[in-house]
Formats: structure tokens, C-alpha cells, sequence
């Protein structure tokens, strides 16, 4: 009998296909980035592809397997090129639509991903099968073969609207950036309408998905809402809350459809398979079977393609008698998966699969040898699961995310017994929703588990410093990524001089936190002006802006993140608001809510639209705000300065057109006005009434600076500073129009994203600014055209 192979010798067999899998992803991002080049490209990797073979055939052992996975990598590298060279031609064309200057257009699509809410409704990917522009019926351009990926915007979601759908929606669009899966993002004007339903098994799969929603309704909050989020990853009934809980926490992958979920529904199938004494070739088939309906149930989602394709080939292992260790089906996995959908390589989604599969596959066993230095062994594997994990992921979450949950690993080992439960008992009753009491009773019991998860991620989100700030972009990722490796140095078995170097790294790493943290707070309040009236937050891709006057303090909307707007507040020494304006209920201005509650006078709030919306009206009120729903006309004082609401009208719908409009004048205040969301409709009506001055000092552009705004407002408004609150997003904000516009009324475009924090007052020679981030010694920003009187930065 031949000797078995070692453990070391299988593992570097198991890695042989990492370097093939890396060449897969590194082809597929050049190519998805430089479509133009893709068919040269293809060409050459094809025609290296033949040379590599034929030199393979030709050596001897052992250059002849080093050749081979050479020539493996170029043909893997090759096939995702020529997919992306194959699909350029229609994406070309629906990029060259003429979509510019707001126009109107139509378009037919069918949905292929989930509707899920976003910070402005609802977004959902489908693929356009016809643009029409205008009322130009004879123009309209077919997409045949499938369709061209766009990301449709909508309002409301329409009845019938699901995974499979023809939908029509008529709106604006704009192009995406280079890299994007979508080649157009569509913002619905008006309500889409349903052309054909999902039909065949993905009408049953809608079907299950809303039973499971009817049959948790009527459980108590939060946990409710995580029923579904755990058993099929549906995260449409989780709180904008428990949401953001739930990533202060890390705890967010739990609503995630993963390897776990997958590998829990192949066993079922599997073991059932042999509990009826069914062959090999059975039991795949019904494993198989029961992956494929699943994957239909929840929709293909980039980590649930990777673990569904993981869990086929391990099934064809099986069936061929040949069963592979799991980092073999990693990387096969993501070839295949490259290959067949080379847009998957910039996809965050599918690289924090990969990496969270791959750290727990090669670095949970060193990590939990490590740390059994410290710990009894069966507590060293349970903390090295999650660190494994969160050490992998760390870095690419910055890249969505700037922050760090310091409490995740622990919070993720007091819910990890928790999660398999709630996918296992939800998915039962997501199944048996139809059979009376059935599916209320497993709904029930699921729910149990769904919430000590919610009530794990809101206590430990709710902890002091549960997050803490961290650098964004290549910077930030780079930077964690060499804290976890050095942490991950310093924990494992290893030299001596590795570990001693890891924690040279780690003290480096802590001195320069200090150093861009809490120093750097002390040292951006010791170059603060102090008489500042106006103060713009960087919270990312949100607005929060404060005004004071008279020791009044106004904060007009909230940002996203609780954690970024303490950080605001506390850089500021704000302790109380007098006066909090909700200018609507979109995440992106309510969602930093909870850094204000307790402490707030009075909450100046336009129509609520959801019960969300009443909930947190009703959370602020019971901690002692006071509740005022504004219309056109109203009006109060903010210390010295006087406020009045110009918008909206009384009756409007909730939503970005109902957007309080706020008004500030006297107090030593600048007149300055903000626009929250209106869109171009709501601005051209704002425009036409009588509410508005001729000129203001400040303007708090609306929505971020997205293209559907009304020019002429802007020419009447004459800001003397265009003020932009927007953070890295995908939406193109601020768009070129828009600034274009406000350099041609003559004012001075500030932007959050650029310039960090921004403070604006007036004192004896005029307008003032001072920015966070200040420009390089010697640059001196200019004046605006009209007056003149903004000065340089303080």
C-alpha cells in the first residue's frame, strides 16, 4: 500500500491552483476596466496559451508541471478576457445612448437580483432588453442575447415586481464608472409598471419568500425582520437600525447568504439521500437539487454563487470518488466562477466571500495554535474563527465602510451558536409558510434565535466606542492590511524574529492611530476657529450641518453613521442641539440619529412615510425632543438668528420632494439656505413661489450634488459658496453639471469629500471659511467671482 501523503504535502497540492485563480482575477479586472482592449488582449493570452502547452510537451519533470500551470493560468486568464471582449459591443452601445442633460428615456428590463432598499428607495439589478427615448418609439435601440446589466432606481416598489420580472420604468440615466457590472443606473420618474411577473420556478420562489414574510409580521421587533435574513437572505424587514447594528457589531454577514447556508442545505439533502439507502450518484443528484433550488430561493448573489459553486464541485468530487480539500475548491471555484462572470473580480461582495472562506480554510488553525498559548484549546478555536475572519475581511470593509468594530469578534462568538439555528428552523418555516400553523409555528421558533442575534448586535453597537474611525480608500485598506498581517504574525507559531518583527508593526501601527486619532483630533481643535456659524460634517455620503448662533444650536439632518457624526460633534464641542431638523427620513439623513438622542430640544420633521419613520419620531419624543412637522411658512428662532421653513407644501407625499427646506438669517448667521433632497421638479416649483430671496451667502446644495437639478434655481439663488455634503459613492455625486452650474452663478464649491469638515462664518472683512483638510502650504483659494469676500482658510 502506497504511504499516505503528509499533511504539509496535501496542503501545498491544495495551493497549486491559488497562482491560476490570481491570474483569473488579475485578467479579469484589467479587462473590465480597459473593455476597448479586451479582444487583443484575449488574442495574446490565447496564443501564450499554445506556446506554454507546447513547451509543456516538450520539457521534462520538473520544469514540465511548472509549464503546465503556467499554460492552466494563461488559457483561465484568457477565457475571462474573451468573455469581457465578446460582451463590449452591447455595453458599448448602451454607454453611448444619448442620456445627457437629464433626458427622458424608457426602458425595458427584467430583474435579476433582489429589490433591496437603499438610502433613497429601492434599487434592483436587472438586465435592459430596449431603451426608448423621448416619445421616439421608431429610435428605440434593442439589447438581443440576454440584455445589457443596468441598476433601476425606484420610488415604491410595484405589485408583481420580483426576481424574473419584465419591468418598464421611465426616467433619467446616467453612466457608471468603468469597472461596473451596470453600464447605466436609471432613476425611475414615477412608478415602474410590471410588464410580465416572474413565472416557473421563480414565481414559486417569490411565492415562498413572501409567505415567509406574511408568517413573521406579526413577531415583535427587531427580530422579526431577521427571521428572513438569516434563512434566505432577504434584509428587506431589518430596521435601518438593527442595520447599522449589525456592522458596528460585524455582524452583518449573519443576513448574508454564505458557504455555511449552502453546506447546511447539501448535508440535509445529502444525508437524507442516505438515510433511504440511495446510491453515490443519488445522493449528488439530490445534493445538487437541493443547492440549485436554493440558490433559486435567495437569488444569485456573489457569495452565494461562490458557495454554491464550492459545494457542486465538491459534490463532483464526491461522485468521481475523489473528494478535494477546501482550498482546492476555493480557487477552483472562483476560476470557474471568473470565467463565466469576469465582472464578479471587482465585486466587494465576492472578494469578502473569498477572503472570509479562505481565512477560516488556512488561517483559523495556525491562529487558534497560537492563541492556545494563552487560552484552553477549545476557547482558542472559537476566538480564531472569527478573528481569522475579520482579519481577512478588515481591509475590504474600510473600502465600503471607513470605521472598525472593536467588538466583533466577541460579539460574533456569542451569535455564532445562534445562526445556524435561525437559517435551519427559517428556512423550515419558509417552506411550510403555506401550511396553516405550520409555518407560524417554525416562524416562531426561528425567531428566538433571530433575535438574541439583533439583541447582540444593538448591545454591543450600543457599547461606548463600538466603532472607531479609520482612514478611507487604498490608504485605509492598505494600512489595516498590514495590521492584520502583523497581528496575525504575532499570534501564530512561528520564529521568533517573524513574531518580534509583527510586534515592532503592531506598536508602529498603535503609535500612528494615536498619532492621526486622538492627537490629531487636539490638534484640528487647537487650529479651529472658534466663531464659526455654519458648520458642514464630513459623515460621508449624508448631509449634517450645523448651525449656531447665540449658544443655539441647530443640526440639520444626520448623516449615516452614528459614529461619524459623535466624532463631528465632539471635534466641534457640541454637546446639546436646541434644534434638530430631519429634513426626510432617507438613511443617509437620519441614520446618525442615535449620536443625538437624549439630547435634543426640538426635532423640526416633514411627513413620516413609513412605520420606521413614526418609530424613531416616537424614540426621540420619548427621550425628551419635542416634535414639529413643518410646512412652507413656519418659523421660530435659533438664539439670535430667525429660521423659517420654505418647503414643503402642506399635503406633499413623504419622500425627496417633501424635503424640509430651512431657511437661516440674523444672528450673526450668513443667509444660508438647504435644500435637503429636492429633485429639479420640486426646485423649479420652489423657484416659481415667493418664499425665496435674491442672493444668499451659503446654499446647501440638494442631494448631494446628483444631476437632477433645476439650473434656474440656482441662478436666482446666487450663493456666494456652494456648499456639497457627499462622501465616496457610486452614484457619481457631485456630477459634473451641477458644479458647472454653480461656477457659472459665481459661487465657490466646497465639498465635504475633499475638504473634510467645513466652517463658514462672517465677521468685519466678510465671508470665512476654514476647511478640515487644507490646502498644501502656499495655496490659496480663490474669492468668489461676485463678491470677493470669502477669505482664505483660518
Amino acid at each position: 500500500m502506497p504511504a499516505r501523503p503528509s499533511l504539509r504535502r496535501l496542503r501545498r497540492r491544495d495551493a497549486r491552483l491559488v497562482p491560476v485563480a490570481a491570474a483569473a482575477w488579475v485578467a479579469a479586472s484589467l479587462a473590465i476596466l480597459h473593455p476597448e482592449g479586451a479582444g487583443v488582449a484575449a488574442t495574446a493570452l490565447w496564443a501564450s496559451t499554445v506556446v506554454a502547452l507546447v513547451v509543456a510537451v516538450r520539457v521534462r519533470d520538473p520544469g514540465r508541471t511548472v509549464v503546465a500551470l503556467l499554460a492552466v493560468a494563461l488559457a483561465v486568464a484568457a477565457g475571462a478576457v474573451t468573455h469581457v471582449a465578446l460582451a463590449h459591443p452591447a455595453r458599448a452601445a448602451a454607454a453611448a445612448l444619448e442620456i445627457d442633460g437629464g433626458r427622458s428615456l424608457t426602458v425595458e428590463a427584467t430583474a435579476v437580483g433582489k429589490i433591496e432598499p437603499s438610502a433613497t428607495g429601492w434599487r434592483v439589478d436587472a438586465l435592459v432588453e430596449r431603451v426608448q427615448r423621448g416619445h421616439d418609439r421608431a429610435g428605440a435601440t434593442a439589447f438581443p442575447g440576454g440584455g445589457v446589466p443596468v441598476v433601476l432606481r425606484l420610488a415604491d416598489v410595484p405589485a408583481g415586481l420580483d426576481l424574473g420580472a419584465r419591468v418598464r420604468v421611465t426616467g433619467t440615466a446616467w453612466r457608471t464608472e468603468s469597472g461596473q457590472r451596470a453600464v447605466l443606473v436609471v432613476d425611475a420618474v414615477g412608478d415602474a409598471q410590471v410588464l410580465a411577473p416572474a413565472a416557473g420556478p421563480l414565481a414559486a420562489a417569490s411565492a415562498l419568500r413572501h409567505g415567509l414574510h406574511d408568517v413573521t409580521a406579526g413577531l415583535p421587533a427587531p427580530g422579526a425582520g431577521l427571521v428572513a435574513g438569516l434563512a434566505v437572505g432577504d434584509t428587506a424587514g431589518v430596521s435601518p437600525e438593527l442595520d447599522a447594528a449589525m456592522k458596528a457589531s460585524s455582524l452583518s454577514h449573519l443576513t448574508a447568504v454564505s458557504g455555511a447556508n449552502c453546506a447546511l442545505v447539501v448535508a440535509g439533502a445529502f444525508g437524507l439521500a442516505a438515510l433511504c439507502r440511495a446510491r453515490r450518484g443519488v445522493r449528488v443528484a439530490c445534493g445538487i437539487g437541493a443547492l440549485a433550488a436554493f440558490v433559486l430561493l435567495v437569488s444569485p448573489e456573489p457569495s452565494v454563487v461562490r458557495a454554491a459553486t464550492m459545494a457542486a464541485i465538491a459534490m463532483l468530487g464526491i461522485l468521481l470518488g475523489r473528494p478535494g480539500a477546501g482550498l482546492s475548491l476555493l480557487t477552483t471555484a472562483v476560476v470557474v466562477l471568473l470565467v463565466a462572470d469576469p465582472w464578479l473580480a471587482l465585486s466587494l461582495g465576492f472578494a469578502l466571500s473569498v477572503a472570509a472562506t479562505g481565512a477560516l480554510l488556512v488561517g483559523a488553525g495556525p491562529l487558534a495554535d497560537g492563541l492556545a498559548r494563552w487560552m484552553p484549546q477549545p476557547l482558542a478555536l472559537a476566538v480564531s474563527v472569527p478573528l481569522a475572519a475579520q482579519l481577512a475581511c478588515g481591509p475590504l470593509i474600510v473600502l465600503i465602510s471607513p470605521q472598525l468594530s472593536v467588538y466583533g469578534v466577541v460579539a460574533n462568538m456569542l451569535a455564532a451558536p445562534a445562526a445556524p439555528l435561525g437559517t435551519i428552523i427559517g428556512l423550515a418555516a419558509c417552506l411550510g409558510a403555506g401550511i396553516p400553523y405550520l409555518g407560524a409555528g417554525l416562524a416562531a421558533l426561528a425567531w428566538l434565535p433571530a433575535a438574541w442575534i439583533a439583541g447582540t448586535a444593538s448591545t454591543f453597537a450600543d457599547l461606548p466606542g463600538s466603532v472607531v474611525p479609520w482612514p478611507e480608500g487604498l490608504g485605509g485598506f492598505v494600512a489595516l492590511a498590514v495590521v492584520g498581517a502583523a497581528l496575525a504574525a504575532w499570534l501564530v507559531p512561528a520564529r521568533a524574529s517573524v513574531r518580534v518583527a509583527g510586534a515592532w508593526v503592531l506598536a508602529g501601527a498603535l503609535g500612528v492611530a494615536l498619532a492621526l486619532g486622538p492627537v490629531a483630533d487636539v490638534t484640528d481643535r487647537s487650529r479651529m476657529p472658534t466663531g464659526w456659524a455654519i458648520a458642514a460634517c464630513d459623515v460621508g455620503q449624508g448631509d449634517a450641518v450645523l448651525v449656531q448662533s447665540a449658544g443655539g444650536v441647530a443640526l440639520i439632518d444626520t448623516g449615516p453613521d452614528p459614529a461619524l457624526l459623535t466624532r463631528c460633534l465632539d471635534l466641534l464641542g457640541i454637546p446639546q442641539i436646541d434644534l434638530l431638523v430631519l429634513t426626510h427620513f432617507d438613511l443617509d439623513h437620519r441614520g446618525g440619529v442615535d449620536a443625538v438622542v437624549g439630547r435634543v430640544g426640538t426635532v423640526l420633521h416633514g411627513p413620516a412615510g413609513t412605520a420606521d419613520d413614526v418609530a424613531l419620531l416616537d424614540r426621540l419624543a420619548t427621550e425628551g425632543a419635542q416634535l414639529q412637522e413643518v410646512t412652507s411658512g413656519v418659523s421660530g428662532d435659533l438664539g439670535d438668528a430667525r429660521w423659517r421653513a420654505l418647503w414643503p407644501r402642506a399635503g406633499a407625499p413623504p419622500g425627496n420632494d417633501a424635503s424640509v427646506v430651512v431657511e437661516v438669517t440674523g444672528g450673526g448667521v450668513p443667509t444660508s439656505l438647504y435644500l435637503g433632497d429636492l429633485s429639479a421638479t420640486a426646485q423649479q416649483s420652489l423657484r416659481a413661489s415667493s418664499v425665496l430671496r435674491s442672493g444668499y451667502d451659503v446654499v446647501k446644495v440638494a442631494h448631494h450634488g446628483s444631476a437632477d437639478q433645476d439650473s434656474a434655481l440656482y441662478q436666482r439663488l446666487r450663493p456666494a459658496v456652494g456648499l456639497i455634503t457627499v462622501g465616496e459613492n457610486d452614484y457619481g455625486h457631485p456630477r459634473a453639471e451641477i458644479i458647472a452650474t454653480l461656477v457659472a452663478v459665481g459661487a465657490r464649491v466646497e465639498r465635504t469629500d475633499q475638504d473634510g469638515a467645513i466652517l463658514v462664518w462672517r465677521d468685519d472683512d466678510g465671508l470665512r471659511l476654514w476647511r478640515q483638510r487644507a490646502p498644501a502650504a502656499g495655496g490659496v483659494p480663490e474669492g468668489p467671482p461676485t463678491g470677493g469676500d470669502v477669505g482664505p482658510d483660518g
